[in-house]
């Protein structure tokens, strides 16, 4: 990215104020994306515990297979889930704050004896499945809040603080060229004057 500046003071003025802010918000970006990194780390292993999990559960529940034909789906649903939003290193991500399941009444007489088990079973299931999809979530958007911002300190670092302290480089060379140029002019006028003065007396 070339940084389009003037062979001047104003110019110059400008641009060190675009580093300074630059070089102070650098250590803010890169102490978030190390805590996003954590983050992310933190959720990948939630995901793959809450995977485990989910797996155990559903081996568990293929054992009885033969008996679930019998059981009657509808005694149970999701009625709601509550959400939550918290702010991870700037970042908004939902959380899961609770769930509500519907069990519809059933008798316990002309039932089988583990429907109320097989209930049991199937909101621990419910509630496994929905929160590794919130973690999913979760861990999506930490991610992709890492690499924006590494993508923020590599453009800092790598382009922008370079190009800026490059251009100012360029300008106060520049402007030392000019001094020196105009010094130089002095002296010549000054001598040529000098010669003049005693040509004439």
């Amino acid at each position: 990215m070339a940084i389009k500046f003037q062979y001047n003071k104003t110019s110059h003025q400008l641009l060190e104020k675009q580093l300074k802010v630059r070089l102070r918000t650098l250590p803010i970006i890169k102490s978030k994306e190390s805590a996003l990194r954590v983050e992310v780390k933190k959720c990948k292993v939630e995901v793959k515990t809450l995977e485990v999990s989910l797996e155990k559960q559903i081996q568990a529940y293929e054992a009885m297979f033969a008996l679930w034909n019998e059981f009657d789906s509808s005694l149970i649903k999701v009625k709601d889930v509550h959400l939550g939003i918290k702010k991870i290193a700037g970042v908004r991500v939902p959380l899961l704050e609770g769930l509500d399941f519907e069990i519809k009444p059933f008798s316990l007489f002309t039932t089988p004896k583990w429907f109320s088990d097989g209930i049991l079973i199937l909101k621990q299931l419910a509630q496994t499945a929905i929160e590794r999809e919130f973690m999913m979530a979760k861990l999506n958007l930490l991610e992709h809040a890492r690499k924006k911002t590494t993508q923020k300190v590599n453009l800092f670092e790598k382009v922008q603080i370079p190009g800026y302290e490059d251009a100012l480089r360029k300008i106060k060379r520049f402007m030392e060229d000019e001094e020196n140029l105009s010094k130089s002019s002095q002296k010549i006028l000054k001598s040529i004057q000098e010669k003049r003065k005693g040509d004439e007396v």
